[in-house]
């Protein structure tokens, strides 16, 4: 079963928020707190969570335990994912010490850049390699996602390096659209679009 993209994410969204409730003590949960916390509505929640094949308990909620599994069961890889950054400057080491000894079963085994001073250095417990080292490191740990963060002018130029090493997945966090094979999924994040949005939002507020 492949599901929309939009579900997706709003899974994952349901799936951090589960898990502070774990954190919290909380066991139960109705689709209405969980539509609360993500600007949603109940009825979305319950047509998302009845998608995987899970039923709330009328009286107590969703289980939240058992929903953090089912979620993990449809999100996640059984033997996990690795995963390699690259552009390891201020946002690709945000992104390296945010992932690495979490629960998530997506692991950043490797980072690249041109900086020869990175380069062979263990950044964020994880090691740096140049990029012509690229697709001998992609095979020999089966990397499958990248996570590009290197200035625009050089984005077109390593995304085509990382597809020809065998990336399945690749998430763009540069200024500049990229074109990839349809085998490859590719998600695309403009935070200046991002920022310019919520900046006329602020000047323009919404009746």
């Amino acid at each position: 079963m492949t599901l929309p993209e939009r579900t997706v994410e709003r899974l994952s969204e349901y799936r951090r928020s589960l898990l502070q409730c774990l954190e919290e003590g909380k066991t139960h949960i109705f689709s209405h707190e969980l539509a609360n916390l993500h600007h949603n509505t109940a009825v979305q929640v319950r047509r998302d969570i009845m998608f995987i094949g899970y039923t709330s308990m009328q009286r107590k909620g969703y289980d939240v335990r058992e929903l953090v599994d089912v979620i993990g069961e449809i999100l996640d890889s059984e033997m996990g994912l690795n995963v390699a950054v690259i552009g390891i400057g201020n946002l690709g080491r945000a992104f390296t010490t945010y992932f690495v000894g979490k629960r998530s079963k997506l692991n950043i085994i490797a980072t690249f850049d041109v900086d020869t001073t990175k380069i062979d250095r263990v950044i964020s417990g994880v090691k740096c390699y140049p990029l012509n080292r690229l697709k001998e490191v992609v095979e020999t740990h089966q990397i499958s996602i990248a996570i590009l963060t290197v200035p625009a002018d050089s984005a077109s130029e390593v995304a085509a390096q990382l597809v020809e090493a065998g990336i399945k997945g690749l998430m763009n966090f540069t200024t500049i659209p990229l074109n990839v094979p349809n085998e490859v999924f590719l998600d695309e994040y403009d935070m200046i679009t991002s920022l310019e949005k919520v900046a006329y939002f602020v000047k323009s507020p919404r009746e």
